[in-house]
């Protein structure tokens, strides 16, 4: 199913959201998509398995997400829908989650409410709104539907931050948004960054995509990590995309992760201290621990019955056990 609409600008013109569907194999692009595609490609040759390692990343965080009892969902900057759509991922969870999608490409939206029309879904709106304008999103009645019953719910950003390229700007539209939340809300984002990779083809990536687009900024890990105060970051913290909680042997990249180009993080919003990053590893002080029980009495904790960090430290145990040995046979 294409667009319903195709004006000459459209298809001539590369657009952000069809060129991501074109790297995820879907058929929402046109020709100029593609070639725009391919010129990334040469820059840079994972291009594609980056893009599906995003996607991976949206359906592990969403997918936790929903496992820690969270119903609704804003995802701003949600382009075009394809395989694994944030409903999809929360609804194998939960079949009564909400969702409101967010873009400010009028394609992108007329597509999703075409879909989502004839697949006749409830309780999921797609809007147009621009991310740089949080005041025009938070004011749209389907995203105060999302807020009024006051309840924890997870803004998702991902991918898009990078299309802000004034880090000012960027820190402005999320600290908006994230104030708009209600405490022990979540926010995830996924972001662009050099560190890592492959600086020299990154940076020719870059060139290309910005001759094709629109601006873009790859940003060093300290800069994405702010775009988190007030949260606490939720294990393992900031890390390449593949890194972030993997949960199978054919996660894209996951013993490569920094071919991601990507970084990305899930945090929970805090109780008090609006402007400070911190990152919850189940201890803490006395009083952290008082703020962190009452806190889940009301809204659930997400380290408490948490598969993954339970794994984790199963691994690290189970290391430790075996350099002691290694240690005494020595």
């Amino acid at each position: 199913m294409q667009p319903a609409s195709r004006d000459d600008n459209e298809v001539n013109r590369p657009n952000v959201a069809r060129i991501y569907d074109a790297a995820l194999g879907g058929f929402a692009n046109f020709v100029a998509d593609r070639a725009a595609l391919d010129a990334l490609l040469d820059a840079y040759p994972d291009t594609l398995l980056a893009a599906r390692a995003n996607r991976a990343f949206l359906r592990r965080a969403v997918a936790f997400l929903a496992a820690q009892g969270i119903d609704r969902f804003l995802d701003v900057g949600s382009g075009l829908p394809t395989v694994g759509n944030v409903h999809e991922v929360a609804r194998r969870v939960n079949p009564k989650a909400r969702v409101v999608y967010v873009d400010n490409d009028p394609v992108a939206v007329r597509y999703s409410r075409e879909l989502l029309e004839e697949e006749a879904v409830s309780g999921v709106a797609a809007i147009e709104a621009d991310l740089r304008d949080p005041a025009a999103i938070l004011s749209r009645p389907a995203v105060r539907r999302l807020l009024a019953a006051r309840r924890p719910l997870a803004l998702l950003l991902l991918a898009v931050l990078p299309l802000i390229p004034d880090d000012d700007a960027a820190r402005r539209v999320v600290r908006q948004l994230t104030a708009a939340l209600p405490t022990g809300s979540y926010l995830a984002i996924s972001h662009a960054t050099l560190e890592g990779g492959e600086a020299q083809a990154l940076a020719q990536f870059v060139r290309q995509y910005e001759a094709r687009t629109s601006p873009v900024a790859f940003r060093p890990r300290a800069t994405i990590e702010d775009f988190f105060a007030g949260c606490e970051l939720v294990p393992p913290g900031l890390v390449f995309l593949p890194a972030w909680r993997p949960d199978g042997a054919h996660d894209p990249l996951r013993d490569e992760p920094e071919r991601a180009a990507s970084v990305g993080a899930v945090g929970r919003k805090r109780w008090g201290h609006p402007h400070r990053i911190t990152r919850d590893t189940g201890g803490g002080s006395s009083a952290r621990r008082r703020e962190r029980s009452a806190g889940s009495a009301q809204f659930g904790d997400p380290l408490r019955a948490d598969p993954w960090q339970g794994q984790q430290l199963r691994v690290a145990a189970s290391a430790r056990v075996a350099d002691g040995g290694q240690a005494g046979a020595q």
